[in-house]
C-alpha cells in the first residue's frame, strides 16, 4: 500500500487520535469415519442427500460475491490489531463499490465518527474547529485514489476469488448452523495472480484491488458464509514488510441499511486548510 496514503488513512481510521484530540482485532471404521467426516461437511454446505452436488468452494466464494455485490450495504463490526500491537474497532455501515461507510471508530486512547463517501473522510470533532463539527481529509494523492483496504464484506469475498487453494473447512460446533467455513494461504504472488475469475468485477474494482494488496507477502484468510450465501464473519492474517497485522469483521443487515451520506458542506472544515493555518 503506497506509504503516504497508508499513513493518512491509518491516521483517521486506525487511531483518530489527531482529529479527535485537536488536530491532536480396522479399515471399514476409517471408510466410515471419512464418510462422516465427508458428510459433516456436506451439511454444512447446505447439501441434503439426494441433492446435487455441493458447489466447490471457489465456485461458493463466487456466488456469495455475487449476491454481496449488489446488496452495496451492511452493518459491520471490524476489530483490527496492527503490526505495532494496537487495537482499533469500527462499527457500523459499511458500503461498497463504491466505498464508503459510516462508523464509530475506537482507538487506543480516542473515539470518533468516521463518515467516507468516495476519496473523502470526515471526522466528527467534540470540539468544533472555526465553528464546523466536522473536519474533512482527501485521501487522493496527486489526483489519484488513495490505495487502501475497506474492509468491507465484499473485498474480503474478492481476496479469494479464483483462488484454487481456497479449501472447505469441516463444520465445527461453534460454526453456526447453516454457514460454510472457507480458508485459504496465500503469496503476494497467489494475490496478483487470480485474473481470469476476478474480471467478474469492475475493472477499476479489480485493479484498485490488486493495488491495495501489493504490500503484502502472506495473506492468510477465512470467510463464513451463511446459508443466505452472504458472509457473515471473516478473518485475516497479514504479513508485509511492516509485519503482522490482523482483522476480525462480523457482517448483518444486507440491503437493508442506508446509504451513507456525507455532513452538511457547512458543517465541514477542511483538514488541511486548518493546518495550513496553524
Amino acid at each position: 500500500m503506497n506509504r503516504i496514503v497508508r499513513k493518512r488513512a491509518g491516521a483517521v481510521l486506525a487511531g483518530a487520535a489527531l482529529l479527535v484530540g485537536g488536530l491532536t482485532a480396522c479399515d471399514g471404521a476409517k471408510k466410515d469415519g471419512a464418510a462422516k467426516d465427508a458428510a459433516d461437511a456436506g451439511a454444512a454446505a447446505g447439501a441434503a442427500a439426494g441433492a446435487s452436488p455441493a458447489p466447490s468452494p471457489v465456485e461458493a466464494v463466487k456466488a456469495s460475491w455475487l449476491k454481496t455485490a449488489a446488496a452495496k450495504f451492511a452493518m459491520a463490526e471490524v476489530r483490527s490489531t496492527g503490526s505495532d500491537g494496537k487495537v482499533s474497532t469500527q462499527t457500523g455501515t459499511k458500503g461498497w463499490y463504491p466505498s464508503s461507510h459510516d462508523l464509530t471508530v475506537k482507538g487506543p486512547t480516542s473515539e470518533a465518527r468516521s463518515v467516507m463517501t468516495g476519496e473523502v473522510i470526515y471526522t466528527q470533532r467534540k470540539e468544533p474547529v472555526n465553528g464546523k463539527a466536522w473536519m474533512k481529509l482527501d485521501l487522493s494523492v496527486d489526483g489519484k485514489p488513495g490505495v487502501r483496504m475497506n474492509e468491507d464484506p465484499a473485498e474480503y469475498l474478492a481476496l479469494l476469488l479464483g483462488q484454487p487453494k481456497l479449501v472447505l473447512v469441516p463444520f465445527s460446533p461453534s460454526d453456526a448452523p447453516g454457514t460454510r467455513h472457507y480458508r485459504a494461504a496465500l503469496t503476494g504472488a497467489d494475490l496478483q495472480a487470480a485474473d481470469e475469475a476476478t474480471k467478474v468485477m469492475p475493472e477499476k474494482d479489480r485493479q484498485y484491488l490488486h493495488e491495495s494488496v501489493k504490500h503484502l507477502t502472506v495473506l492468510e484468510a477465512d470467510v463464513w458464509i451463511g446459508k443466505d450465501d452472504y458472509p457473515v464473519h471473516a478473518l485475516t492474517v497479514s504479513h508485509d514488510d511492516k509485519g503482522v497485522s490482523s482483522t476480525q469483521a462480523t457482517f448483518d443487515g444486507f440491503g437493508q441499511v442506508a446509504p451513507v451520506a456525507a455532513p452538511p458542506a457547512d458543517q465541514v472544515a477542511d483538514f488541511d486548510e486548518v493546518l495550513k493555518g496553524g
